[in-house]
């Protein structure tokens, strides 16, 4: 029998252990950020050790710094743990993407950008959202912090291999409806715990047209699918754009092994999902988590047990209700899953020779400071602040409020992140998820249907 995607490189990279126990597998690249690896820095000081593989370990500052002043930081907090992972950098040998440096940024839009993530790597970050660099063939899944300590003392990990999901997605996405709508259609129709014990394989001939960024925000949101691994397999796409990246230095060395990873037609997975893209709506979320969406011109479900009642009274809507009914006070352009260039170059035509409502506030945050230069190269920036966004320096923001950029209590916000819990955007925050060009049609108050917006 054949193999998956995910077992060719799994079978890799294992050390040690047999199939169905907990096996022993290598880590080809680990990124870390402010976050979660103060404990585990600390955890190698305590007992003596070293940090095995300096050279696979890269760091960035990403949730906690400021947009708007980045070098004044009020917060102590944010401010113990930035200056902690430069000293921890400095005196362990790790190379920090650091504030205001030109490759500073989210960590997962870091790593693809630099040429770290490539196909057939393992790679790990005490972050959920490493699902993210799964969208180049790689096995990418976040890691808690005592589980970073043990990658800093031995670049390795134990994990048990997890079942394999394909979702098979085909036909041509409409105008109007992107890669951040499949993904919120595909939990809001089958939960928030369909990928739960699976990794997940997205494949078809709508992923094959799919650019790099897109793959990046399907993959981004496995792990809001319940799973702990999205994966796509490379291809000319994926190739192209790791090559010449500044760390992807192997790459002539490489690529032979990279176009051997794809499943064999005979590779055998416990579960099969199938997707038709043709007539697929622009999607928003109502709820408190991202199964609770709808197609635009849906109503609002019937109350069908008490997460919906207490969601419904936490956002303040009711059923029937539909997304053009929502009085929204902010629109978030930023976050790991959009804030790549071609987000805001998206969100951009919508937003061009338009006005932020007066009871909108409206900001973009690029992912990191590669694409905040691209993007002002052309002319984006411009466009945005002439509408009235606020134009920001790179970071995680308002994704889930860590840092100054926070939704004020009570406040609709329309976000291109990834998460709508409950006082995740800051207290009393009610989110909906959306495409960027979702929200960037959101700045007149309310949600339209983008179909009708976009040229």
């Amino acid at each position: 029998m054949g193999r998956t995607l995910f077992d060719k490189v799994w079978n890799k990279h294992v050390l040690h252990g047999n199939e169905g126990e907990p096996q022993l597998l290598y880590i080809d690249l680990h990124l870390i950020h402010e976050v979660t690896s103060p404990q585990a820095f600390e955890g190698l000081r305590i007992q003596n050790r070293s940090l095995r593989r300096p050279d696979l370990t890269f760091a960035t500052l990403d949730h906690n710094v400021p947009t708007i002043d980045i070098f004044n930081i009020k917060d102590e907090i944010a401010n113990k743990q930035i200056t902690t992972l430069q000293k921890n950098a400095k005196d362990f040998g790790v190379h920090i993407f650091d504030m205001g440096s030109d490759e500073q940024g989210i960590v997962h839009m870091v790593g693809p950008e630099t040429g770290l993530t490539q196909p057939g790597k393992t790679i790990v970050c005490g972050d959920s959202h490493t699902a993210t660099h799964g969208a180049f063939g790689a096995i990418a899944f976040g890691i808690g912090t005592s589980e970073v300590e043990h990658v800093f003392a031995t670049q390795t990990l134990w994990q048990t291999k997890p079942k394999n999901l394909k979702i098979d997605i085909n036909g041509k996405l409409p105008t109007g409806v992107y890669a951040k709508d499949i993904i919120l259609y595909l939990i809001n129709q089958y939960g928030v715990d369909f990928g739960t014990g699976y990794a997940l394989e997205f494949t078809g001939e709508t992923i094959k047209s799919l650019s790099m960024e897109a793959r990046m925000t399907i993959c981004n949101m496995a792990i809001e699918a319940g799973a702990k691994y999205g994966m796509m397999q490379p291809d000319k796409t994926t190739f192209e754009y790791v090559k010449g990246r500044p760390y992807a230095t192997n790459f002539d060395q490489s690529i032979d092994w990279w176009q051997t990873l794809y499943s064999d037609e005979d590779a055998y997975f416990d579960k099969v999902i199938e997707l038709d893209v043709s007539n697929l709506e622009p999607q928003v979320t109502w709820g408190t988590n991202p199964e609770m969406g709808v197609n635009f011109s849906s109503p609002f479900p019937e109350i069908k047990d008490s997460n919906d009642e207490r969601a419904y009274n936490y956002m303040g809507l009711k059923p029937g209700q539909k997304a053009e009914d929502i009085e929204l006070g902010y629109v978030f352009l930023g976050s790991c899953t959009n804030a790549r260039l071609s987000d805001l170059v998206e969100a951009s035509h919508i937003v061009k020779g338009n006005k932020v409502h007066p009871n909108i506030t409206a900001i973009v945050v690029p992912g990191s400071r590669t694409v905040k230069k691209e993007a002002e190269a052309l002319g984006l920036d411009v466009i945005f602040k002439e509408a009235g966004f606020e134009w920001r320096e790179p970071g995680c923001s308002m994704c889930l409020g860590m840092n100054p950029d926070q939704v004020p209590e009570g406040v609709h916000c329309a976000s291109t992140s990834n998460r709508n819990f409950e006082g995740r955007q800051g207290k009393g925050a009610r989110t909906h998820l959306v495409s960027p060009a979702m929200a960037a049609a959101a700045i007149n108050g309310k949600f339209v249907d983008v179909r009708k917006v976009v040229v």
